[in-house]
């Protein structure tokens, strides 16, 4: 029988380290403006690296919730119609608070996992697993 320091080491082995320190999580504001009738967000590749998650995935989310159409062009996300920031931003602090932060801890230190054709989300900090929708 194994001792339990080896035990122990074995399972911090296969624990996935957290990057993120004990810092309060905060979501950057979008930055953009309005050309004609099409929305452009700019800093839309700093918010989904804030975020650690797919920008496909992100960029499909805002699409739906925003009721609009869009393309991504280099770091910038280019929406189809003339849509407020208050509104872009109430839109990314739900996809937050549904696809990033964890619901038992509320840390963002996560990942969206897949087994079989359910979505999971795994928080790395206290190993809490939550179901989430899986088609956006």
């Amino acid at each position: 029988m194994e001792s339990y320091e080896s035990l122990l080491n074995e399972a911090y082995g296969k624990v996935k380290q957290v990057k993120e320190s004990g810092e309060r999580f905060e979501i950057p504001k979008i930055e953009g403006h309005i050309e004609g009738k099409k929305t452009i967000l700019t800093n839309f590749s700093q918010i989904v690296s804030h975020i650690r998650r797919n920008p496909e995935h992100f960029q499909k989310f805002l699409l739906k919730e925003l009721a609009t159409f869009g393309q991504k062009e280099g770091d910038k996300l280019i929406l189809n119609n003339k849509i407020p920031s208050a509104k872009i931003n109430q839109k990314i602090e739900e996809y937050t608070n549904e696809f990033v932060l964890c619901r038992e801890c509320k840390k963002p230190d996560t990942e969206i996992i897949r087994e079989d054709r359910l979505s999971f989300l795994h928080c790395l900090a206290c190993g809490a697993k939550h179901s989430i929708r899986s088609k956006i």
